[in-house]
């Protein structure tokens, strides 16, 4: 098996500017991620507010008698 080189200093510096913008993406992703997860909960949280049923208002169900 061949012995791994070391590679120039240039490339290294390469290497980790490569490693620190992919790291970057990651944890936009992850926000990204997070933030849409958040929305989609509240949005079904919302919905099952509104899912309870009418408000009623001050009025009676009964008609009024005469």
């Amino acid at each position: 098996m061949p012995e791994k080189t070391e590679l120039p200093e240039e490339n290294q510096m390469f290497e980790y500017e490569i490693a620190v913008a992919r790291r970057a993406d990651l944890y936009r992703e992850a926000d990204r991620y997070r933030m849409v997860r958040q929305v989609e909960a509240a949005l079904r949280s919302g919905r099952r507010e509104e899912s309870e049923g009418k408000v009623r208002d001050g009025r009676s169900f009964f008609g009024r008698a005469a």
